[in-house]
């Protein structure tokens, strides 16, 4: 992708650089990515109990480092992932090669790839990843467009309400030191009611949504009812 069409995409070039300084730790299961080391295997249940995995083309937008990408790929998935922070990208092909895991990663948009290739995937993922874009509107469309009339389509997201603010900034950032200050921006958290506005737009129809919470006590994470702060969506594309 160019300097000229990275500029244009739906992209936060501060967000952009944020991960870029960090990529290099993606694998590292000590370092501010310990939590999506965590929750990956509860994410991959998720999205499990909704398609058969074995053979689907499966999508992963926003893939980072590519945790759940080759979290996919294991479950037997044909794995696309894609991300604009080109050394994210570098990071997670040298880790599949590491792994002989066969997984095609690309820097490019999610919009231009819908443009691209529409209607070419049997399951897209968006985990983690709208919260960090200008205009996730734009990210559920292309999302939409990408996955075949039938196909599934997973989002996990952050609430917006004084909740999720004390526990997913102020606790997970500044008390625990979870994650690094400045990871999340609140403004930018998504309501489930919005999130689902834009996917029924798209032509989405949700089939269930999951809370993802944290327990200090005993250190663990769990899906269940509460989706005050983290949650998941699981979306069917209209035929």
């Amino acid at each position: 992708m160019s300097n000229q069409e990275t500029q244009t995409a739906n992209v936060d070039p501060l967000e952009l650089d944020k991960f870029s300084q960090v990529a290099h730790r993606w694998w590292d299961t000590e370092s501010e990515f310990k939590p999506l080391h965590e929750i990956n295997p509860l994410r991959l249940s998720f999205i499990q109990k909704h398609c058969e995995l074995q053979g689907a083309k499966v999508l992963d937008v926003g893939c980072g480092g590519g945790i759940l990408s080759e979290g996919l790929a294991k479950a037997g998935a044909d794995v696309t992932g894609i991300d604009l922070a080109k050394k994210s990208i570098k990071v997670a092909k040298l880790h599949a090669l590491d792994q002989g895991l066969t997984i095609d990663y690309q820097v490019v948009a999610v919009e231009t790839l819908a443009e691209q290739a529409p209607a070419s995937f049997d399951v897209v993922t968006c985990l983690e990843m709208l919260e960090h874009v200008p205009n996730p509107e734009s990210v559920v469309r292309a999302c939409a467009n990408l996955v075949k009339p039938g196909g599934m389509v997973f989002f996990s997201t952050l609430n917006r309400n004084a909740k999720a603010y004390l526990l997913a900034v102020v606790g997970a950032e500044y008390v625990l030191r979870m994650l690094p200050r400045g990871t999340h921006e609140y403004a930018r958290f998504i309501k489930p009611s919005e999130l689902g506005r834009m996917a029924r737009t798209a032509g989405l129809n949700l089939q269930e949504m999951t809370g993802l919470s944290y327990q200090p006590l005993t250190r663990q994470y769990q899906l269940g009812s509460d989706t005050d702060v983290n949650y998941l969506m699981a979306m069917r594309r209209m035929q």
